[in-house]
């Protein structure tokens, strides 16, 4: 485009030269070409001018960009944050678009649930994979284990246990219990036999040893059958109190509270806190990676079927569509006025690292195209104008 803009301007000189001193249609021929000259000079020098010194002159108010490009980027930081990155602005864009319903109508198909799932999966065990189990010891010496000795175990403890006594919670851990009891107890007679057996008088008769442990067994099973028939029987009465006892001494006898604080310091500082943090995690771990590399596997299908079933509520609740879409307004709103300066500051930071001359260059090859074209219309319009003139000047003549 320059080129045709200078072919244009050396076009016209060459017609000015070759109707120069001619009368009649050359005249009005000439004065146009004299004009689309100066058209030419003058749009070349207003579009120089903003990148460069025309010529390589230090003329004043040229080379406009190199000198202004932080004003410039500072004030473009301006113009973005007060027209663009306004509370009202991007809320009414955001409510607009119906992000919920094309969040719906999009993980409506089954592809695109099933992409989800993958990323997912996959960002959820590479993150997986991240984790070392220094990263494990770390967390539990440096940010559980202080927080855990800080803390009051007693009253938490405490607290917990009288609201599991008040809404029975521990009725199915003690029916759990007694249930397994009673069946490992008929399950195993030969090791019932053997340990009451270790603790039998050596003076007794094999034969009377033999009946003691026999009805011992008996009786054992019977009073666990009747415990655990019986909600009311005076066992299941007398752990209920021991509970309730335990709970209050937790919350208000400082004799309990001692001991059950020496007991937590004790469990913290024991090494088996380490290595069963490390086990458990790793066990997590493997059992979550497992599960996520399996593209057919329970996991998988599970997050499918949420996924589908959001989209279902999404398309067929309009108060949960309009929630959605509030709600990301309201983050995007929080978003903007919380980090819009850091947003907007980013173009300032740029252009301010940008070197005079390469930032002239960039924006001079964005709109080049465009600053050839006011070259080519000035020397066109020059040249128009130019006959007009001549024109006026022989009439007037």
């Amino acid at each position: 485009m320059r080129t045709v803009a200078v072919s244009l301007l050396l076009f016209a000189a060459a017609v000015y030269l070759a109707t120069l001193k001619r009368d009649g249609f050359l005249g009005y021929v000439n004065a146009g070409a004299e004009a689309s000259m100066v058209g030419a000079i003058a749009d070349w020098f207003a579009v120089t001018a903003l990148f460069k010194h025309p010529l390589g002159l230090p003329i004043p108010h040229t080379a406009l960009i190199p000198k202004r490009k932080d004003d410039l980027g500072k004030g473009l930081e301006q113009f973005v944050g007060e027209n663009f990155l306004q509370e009202q602005i991007i809320r009414e864009r955001i409510l607009s678009i119906g992000i919920a319903e094309r969040v719906a109508a999009w993980l409506s198909v089954p592809a695109n649930a099933r992409r989800v799932v993958d990323e997912a999966a996959e960002i959820t065990a590479l993150a997986l994979s991240k984790v070392r189990e220094d990263h494990i010891v770390s967390l539990v010496n440096d940010a559980l284990v202080p927080r855990f000795k800080e803390e009051q175990i007693a009253p938490l403890l405490g607290g917990l246990l009288s609201e599991a006594l008040a809404d029975d919670l521990h009725h199915g851990l003690v029916d759990l219990g007694l249930e397994e009891l009673h069946d490992w107890l008929v399950a195993n007679p030969e090791t019932v036999h053997e340990v009451l057996g270790e603790r039998a008088p050596w003076w007794a008769p094999d034969s009377v040893n033999t009946y003691v442990i026999n009805r011992l067994h008996l009786e054992m099973v019977r009073w666990l059958a009747e415990i655990r028939s019986d909600p009311t029987h005076r066992a299941r009465l007398a752990l209920d109190s021991m509970l309730h006892r335990l709970a209050d001494d937790l919350l208000g006898n400082p004799a309990t509270q001692e001991r059950a604080e020496r007991l937590k310091l004790r469990m913290l500082e024991h090494p088996a806190v380490i290595n069963t943090a490390i086990t458990i995690w790793n066990a997590l771990r493997r059992a979550l990676e497992s599960s996520l590399a399996d593209p057919d596997g329970a996991v998988h299908q599970r997050l499918l079927l949420e996924a589908q079933a959001a989209a279902d509520r999404l398309r067929s609740d309009p108060e949960l569509r309009a929630r959605v879409d509030q709600t990301a307004a309201d983050l995007a709103v929080f978003v903007v006025e919380r980090y819009g300066n850091d947003i907007t500051a980013v173009i300032t930071h740029t252009i301010e690292r940008w070197d005079g001359k390469e930032a002239s260059r960039r924006i001079e090859l964005h709109v080049g195209r465009d600053l050839q074209f006011i070259r080519i219309n000035g020397t066109i319009v020059g040249g128009l104008v130019g006959v007009l003139i001549h024109t006026v000047s022989v009439v007037i003549s």
